[in-house]
């Protein structure tokens, strides 16, 4: 646990921020948030926002930044899929894949260089990801590649997604769950948190130490488990699913706790 006394908030060169429940609630701006990024801004600080959903384009969240009142490039946004299309490129697995996932994934990879295809005896890499209107045919298909050896790679590996309500449906886990049974096989790369490859690929793009960074977030089971398997700091913040009971009564303990994003100012 990095010390507070020796290492202050602002003496960080990179920022990480988590997007859902540290920068905004919804469609709500966290009170703050606009002034704290601000800041860093004006202090030359290097700024990345995260999010393991991949139903969603950098351009989107970049988009919905700056109506709140936070602008924002769609190349500050790393998530999921844009994570999976930057380790895909460096790791020379291949370059035909077949997705399961929908378009903003899909578009990614495309944007990458990769060719799309639909053949179990043509894919080098099947990519999974959360797709709404995934088919049986299309399931098969992922399997059939898989067995004649493809590579296995997912966008993130949450099982559920929570919706307003309190409803759960299913997300990319579950299918990656279904195809590791059913192949015999697990999955190599994972590129959403806490998997630490969304860290690696910032970090190495900013040229950066993971110790020059600060991961900010509201989760203790990817925010703060990101942190510590990528080497980076992490600060919590209370305004997401994180209350002090439920942190104290955890047996791993973030670098810093925030009431929210607004300390950071």
């Amino acid at each position: 646990m990095i010390d507070p006394r020796t290492r202050l908030l602002h003496d960080y060169a990179g920022y990480i921020l988590d997007l859902d429940g540290t920068v905004y609630l919804g469609e709500r701006l966290i009170p703050g948030a606009d002034r704290a990024v601000a800041r860093l801004r004006a202090a030359g600080k290097r700024l990345a926002y995260i999010s393991n959903k991949p139903i969603g384009r950098a351009e989107e969240y970049a988009a919905k930044l700056s109506r709140l009142g936070i602008p924002t490039e769609a190349t500050e946004v790393i998530n999921s899929p844009v994570a999976l299309r930057l380790y895909l490129q460096e790791a020379g697995m291949g370059r035909r894949l077949l997705v399961l996932g929908e378009a903003p994934v899909r578009e990614e990879l495309l944007r990458g260089g990769f060719a799309l295809t639909d053949d179990p005896e043509q894919a080098e890499v099947v990519a999974v990801s959360w797709d709404r209107s995934v088919t049986y045919a299309d399931l098969n298909r992922a399997l059939q590649a898989l067995r004649r050896g493809a590579r296995f790679v997912a966008t993130n590996p949450d099982v559920t997604c929570p919706l307003p309500g309190g409803e759960e449906v299913l997300d990319t886990g579950s299918f990656v769950a279904l195809l590791e049974a059913a192949s015999g096989r697990r999955v190599e790369a994972v590129a959403g948190k806490p998997s630490p490859l969304m860290l690696e690929v910032i970090t190495r793009e900013w040229g950066l130490a993971p110790g020059e960074c600060l991961l900010v977030g509201d989760r203790l089971e990817t925010d703060l488990e990101l942190g510590r398997r990528a080497g980076v700091a992490v600060a919590l913040v209370l305004t997401g699913v994180t209350d002090r009971r439920r942190l104290a009564a955890s047996g791993v303990q973030p670098d810093y706790v925030l009431e929210s994003i607004a300390d950071l100012a």
